[in-house]
C-alpha cells in the first residue's frame, strides 16, 4: 500500500446529501460500506464511505437543500455476493417506500440488479454476476 497522501487513480465521488445519518444507514445497511471518515469543516458536515476493499470512497457534504441527485440512469454501483441479495435488497427497498426498479437479468457481464434510491434520490445499482475486475486485468 502507498504511504498516505500518494494515492494515485480513481479515489473518490462527491455527492451532497440532506441528512447525514440517514445516507449512512442507508449505504451501511444497503452497499455494506462503512463509515471512515467524519468531519465537521466550517459548520458543514463532510463524510467518507467505503466497502473497504480499495482506495476508494464516496464523499458525502450534508446541505439543507440537496443537489440535482444521480439518476435516474447515472448511478453509484456495488456488487453483492448472491442473486438472493441483489432479492433480498429490493424487497427491503419496497418495504421502506423506496423507489426501485428490477431485478433485471441482462447476462454477461452486467449481471442481475437493480436500481434503488437512497434518501436524496441518488440511484445506487447492486448487482451479482458483474465482471468489472476481470475486464480490467484483460486490459492490462
Amino acid at each position: 500500500m502507498a504511504a498516505p497522501g500518494t494515492d494515485i487513480g480513481f479515489t473518490h465521488i462527491a455527492l451532497v446529501c440532506t441528512d447525514a445519518d440517514k445516507t449512512i444507514d442507508f449505504y451501511t445497511r444497503f452497499a455494506g460500506m462503512k463509515l471512515i471518515h467524519d468531519r465537521t469543516d466550517g459548520g458543514t458536515r463532510v463524510f467518507w464511505l467505503s466497502d473497504l476493499r480499495r482506495a476508494f470512497a464516496v464523499v458525502f457534504l450534508e446541505a439543507k437543500q440537496g443537489e440535482e441527485p444521480l439518476g435516474p440512469f447515472g448511478h453509484l454501483g456495488v456488487c453483492v455476493e448472491s442473486r438472493a441479495r441483489v432479492d433480498e435488497l429490493v424487497a427491503l427497498a419496497g418495504t421502506e417506500g423506496r423507489a426501485f426498479s428490477g431485478p433485471t437479468d441482462t447476462g454477461p457481464p452486467v449481471g442481475y440488479w437493480a436500481f434503488i434510491q437512497d434518501p436524496d434520490g441518488h440511484t445506487l445499482e447492486v448487482s451479482y454476476g458483474q465482471s468489472v475486475e476481470f475486464a480490467v486485468q484483460e486490459s492490462q
